[in-house]
């Protein structure tokens, strides 16, 4: 629908498009220009999505006064006359179009009608109320930036340009939503992503068809490879520097307004291992900590099923002397291993998310007594062996290294699956959960690349960062699933091993 030429008609128009609602303001004015007679306009915006003060000075201020002290004759029409030569602000555009009209008003942006001319200017003087930036509350780290991600898009596209001087990184702004249109940002460096991944990934999101996207989950879940598998094939992040990471290696970014998680895609199991202060220490400390990271992993992934193995199938493994202590502890207990150790899994995750769900200082107390509260009563009163407790600390306690939040609710689903099998089978059970989840791991796929990569398909290049992390001198190389358009990281000029006490030496 196109704009009306009477102002009067424009302003009906609107009022009734937004259903006459109580934080729209329909401010009318009069432009009274030397020469020229007096000219109705009008502003059309949401109160609280505007910044008051910069349409004060930059848009109210300047028609109101200096366009009435100019004394030179106007060649052009008014509206031109005004977005060349008295408005202030940057960033403004012109549209006949309504609905383009209505959609930039309910984005924060101000239209500016004038009595006479079927076109509107929409000026964007956005000023609404967000969260500040602070430090991440879900990717902590001791050495590296402490800034993260917030609620609006443009201070998150600030720090990842901030970060990323490059004129190739290249931000593709999009509207998603039947009703909600929210804002989604589409980021990648032109000559490196790979054009194939970014079409891709654009084709994706312009299939999204829902009434309002609240948060880049949303996103996720509908643009993802496979939506069945308990594990996540996008990965998402609330760090800025993870994201300008994922950009250099080649990857594309998603932003989503309102959101403080950007989505970086393809992704891979080794890469949700990965710690962003993994990069920001020496090589030999990443690897220390790495192999702990891998090796808790697993004992948190398999230490109940192994416990319910060996204590309901394979006593004759355990040594002496503690299959002894174990036999002791459980005298008199109603429940069969895999009954014990469900209900102590359950319970731990119920304190889990108990802890999220209440206000901080009561979450940590919840987590913390209550988990100490009920392991001693469920000990005293003959429910579970102390030895379970014991197994069950240490798989909450290994569970919590893993950085990726998303990638630890899959292994805590596929713990529940291993265990059920081991209830059947002992070690054989245990055995057979361990290779269906890894062949499922290993159909997965995101964007078209291996979740597995670089152990499947096999890349010895791509190794040097995975398990342990090669220095940063052998890493000359982008990772090859990426498949990037330019594979180089470094210049093969690098100073390697020695060389640089060679030249201090020499002077």
């Amino acid at each position: 629908m196109k704009l009306a030429k009477r102002i009067h008609h424009n302003i009906q128009f609107f009022q009734q498009q937004f259903n006459n609602s109580t934080d729209l303001v329909v401010r009318q004015f009069t432009i009274n220009i030397p020469g020229i007679r007096e000219i109705a306009g009008a502003l059309i915006f949401f109160d609280g999505l505007i910044s008051n003060q910069l349409i004060t000075d930059s848009i109210l201020d300047p028609i109101l006064h200096e366009a009435s002290q100019f004394q030179q004759p106007i060649d052009a029409d008014i509206l031109t006359f005004l977005k060349e030569s008295v408005l202030t602000n940057a960033e403004h555009s012109e549209t006949n179009d309504a609905d383009k009209v209505t959609l930039a008003v309910m984005m924060g942006e101000v239209a500016l009608l004038i009595d006479g001319y079927n076109t509107a200017l929409t000026i964007a003087v956005q000023g609404w109320a967000h969260r500040s930036i602070q430090s991440s509350q879900s990717e902590g780290v001791i050495r590296g930036p402490r800034d993260s991600f917030v609620e609006a898009i443009n201070p998150n596209l600030m720090l990842i340009r901030r970060r990323l001087r490059d004129p190739s990184l290249v931000f593709e702004r999009i509207q998603i939503g039947n009703r909600g249109q929210n804002d989604v940002v589409i980021a990648y460096i032109k000559d490196i992503a790979n054009e194939d991944l970014v079409l891709e990934v654009r084709k994706r999101l312009k299939k999204v068809d829902l009434d309002v996207i609240l948060d880049s989950g949303y996103i996720e879940q509908l643009i993802e490879d496979d939506w069945w598998s308990p594990f996540n094939t996008i990965q998402d992040t609330e760090r800025p520097d993870e994201v300008v990471a994922g950009l250099t290696e080649g990857r594309v970014a998603i932003l989503v307004d309102n959101s403080p998680f950007a989505l970086l895609a393809p992704t891979t199991f080794n890469t949700q291992m990965m710690s962003p202060e993994d990069y920001y220490v020496r090589w030999p400390a990443a690897n220390f900590v790495r192999l702990i990271r891998f090796i808790a992993s697993f004992v948190s992934f398999v230490t109940p099923s192994l416990y319910i193995a060996l204590i309901s199938f394979h006593p004759e493994m355990i040594p002496t002397q503690l299959a002894l202590s174990v036999a002791a502890s459980r005298e008199g207990l109603p429940f069969p291993s895999f009954i014990e150790a469900l209900i102590m899994e359950l319970s731990l995750e119920l304190l889990r998310e108990a802890g999220i769900r209440l206000p901080g200082p009561i979450g940590q107390t919840i987590g913390i007594v209550g988990g100490l509260i009920v392991g001693e009563a469920a000990v005293n009163a003959g429910i579970v062996s102390p030895i379970m407790v014991i197994v069950v600390a240490m798989t909450a306690i290994a569970g919590f290294i893993v950085p990726t939040y998303t990638l630890s609710f899959g292994l805590r689903m596929s713990r529940f699956f291993l265990m059920i099998a081991t209830s059947f089978f002992g070690l054989y059970g245990l055995t057979l959960g361990l290779l269906i989840i890894l062949g499922h791991l290993a159909t997965l796929t995101s964007f078209g690349v291996s979740y597995l990569s670089p152990w499947a398909p096999l890349n010895l290049k791509d190794l040097r960062d995975s398990v342990i992390r090669f220095p940063w001198h052998s890493l000359k190389q982008r990772p090859r699933y990426t498949l990037a358009d330019d594979p180089t990281r470094q210049s093969q000029d690098t100073p390697k091993r020695g060389q640089n006490k060679q030249k201090r030496g020499k002077q």
